[in-house]
């Protein structure tokens, strides 16, 4: 599995195919734990990156039921609960920030060795982002590719 959080969060399996993640609340949660792959997240920072500053009354139990929805989305084995929180089970590898972190760093010890001809090494390849929505908090769970004119 695969997680995509620069730009529209969603996941991506095996085989390249979208998992549409539906809601913001979801994709919030989502991005908060591929924030942290493969480490406990708390449930005080998830509320609190999920909702920002206004939390629903029984933010505790709201925060277990998305992890649900989120489990049901992306598989039951994906979210790990672990003493002090939750865990994304994936590396840095598996999240596009960290990949492009990654090749960033690559590309600029390449220029700094003064051979800017070497590539960095990208991820296998991958299905192309979809549309960038204006406002990610409002964006809808999936979104068609753009067509292109030839």
């Amino acid at each position: 599995m695969r997680y995509a959080i620069l730009g529209i969060t969603q996941a991506e399996d095996d085989q390249g195919t979208v998992i549409p993640v539906g809601g913001p609340h979801v994709r919030a949660l989502l991005t908060a734990l591929a924030l942290r792959p493969g480490r406990v997240t708390a449930p005080e920072t998830s509320i609190d990156e999920v909702w920002s500053d206004a939390p629903p009354q029984d933010a505790p139990a709201a925060l277990q039921a998305l992890v649900g929805r989120l489990r049901r989305t992306v598989g039951r084995d994906a979210i790990v609960s672990a003493p002090g929180g939750y865990r994304l089970t994936a590396t840095e590898d598996d999240v596009d920030l960290f990949v492009f972190e990654r090749l960033v760093r690559e590309g600029t010890t390449a220029l700094d060795r003064g051979d800017p001809a070497t590539p960095a090494t990208p991820p296998p390849p991958a299905t192309p982002p979809p549309p960038q929505h204006p406002n990610p908090q409002t964006a809808p769970a999936t979104s068609a590719p753009a067509s292109h004119p030839s």
